[in-house]
């Protein structure tokens, strides 16, 4: 396969682990752990095991001037996008947090505009604008607003997350055409550790671990390894030949995942909404992500 063809092969892979996280972090926050000590294990494991992965890989010195950079994707990418997401979601519900989530790639569209100049072409557009039709009405019908104590501060958090998110994917878009991504992903954990513990670590503190389940540990060990660790390798993979704006209407398949996955469990049950739903998601990554053929190298 092509390195364009693994990009979005690891794309899409971050967007089923994503899928099964919304369900997942919801299982045990805030029953076990509040919001903000589940963000100290997530960002201090995913840590220690970024530090420990360079043991065993060669990495690039990071120039200095990099480094200002660093410290604000650390903050949109990692501290501020985890804090005001995991605390929005302890909010609001799941499905209202994915409904947010997926404004991202709209914002992304947006920002890449202003930003960096990008050249946004009639065919993403529609593509953007079909998944978001196909997402918006998958996540919406005929659901509830359940185990939502405060929907409307929980909404804000969740699209606060989505513009911090949308600044992460174009920041860190710079240091991914000039370093390996391990050599700057654990300082980007390193920064945005430091900057989550005045905020987690009281809550940390607060768990009461002996009354917690084993399988709440497998899911948070599922959290810091698969949705954090894991994920972040390979959304930085996707955007070392994708744009951000490809990159970020894969958002778009993480509801669709995570109503696969609960349908498979038993939770929910398949629709011709669904079934519809998912061929407009399905077209509008399709656009999105084609490549133009009259033009050489064209991402």
């Amino acid at each position: 396969m092509s390195k364009r063809t693994w990009a979005l092969v690891a794309a899409t892979l971050v967007s089923i682990i994503y899928g099964v996280t919304f369900t997942i972090a919801k299982d045990v926050m805030p029953k076990y752990i509040d919001a903000y000590g589940f963000i100290f294990l997530r960002v201090g494991g995913s840590m220690l095991l970024f530090w420990l992965s360079t043991l065993f890989v060669k990495t690039e010195k990071i120039e200095k001037i990099d480094f200002p950079r660093i410290t604000a994707a650390s903050f949109f990418g990692i501290a501020f996008n985890m804090l005001t997401f995991f605390k929005g979601l302890s909010y609001t519900s799941p499905i209202m947090g994915a409904v947010l989530m997926v404004t991202t790639p709209m914002i992304v569209l947006v920002l890449s505009a202003i930003l960096i100049k990008e050249r946004m072409e009639n065919r993403k557009i529609t593509g953007i604008l079909l998944g978001l039709a196909g997402t918006v009405t998958l996540i919406l019908y005929g659901k509830s607003m359940v185990n939502a104590p405060n929907a409307t501060l929980g909404n804000i958090l969740v699209f606060v997350n989505a513009v911090s998110y949308g600044f992460y994917l174009i920041i860190v878009k710079k240091l991914m055409e000039k370093y390996k991504a391990i050599s700057f992903v654990k300082w980007i954990y390193f920064f945005g550790f430091i900057m989550v513990i005045p905020f987690g670590w009281g809550e940390f503190q607060a768990v009461d671990w002996a009354v917690v389940p084993a399988t709440a540990y497998w899911k948070i060990g599922f959290v810091v390894v698969f949705s954090t660790f894991l994920t972040y390798l390979l959304n930085l993979l996707s955007m070392k030949e994708l744009k951000p704006t490809t990159v970020a209407v894969f958002i778009y398949l993480q509801p669709l995942f995570a109503s696969i996955f609960a349908i498979g469990l038993g939770k929910d049950e398949l629709s011709w909404v669904k079934i519809g739903s998912a061929l407009l998601i399905f077209t509008g990554v399709y656009l999105v992500t084609q490549k133009k053929q009259s033009v050489k190298n064209k991402k």
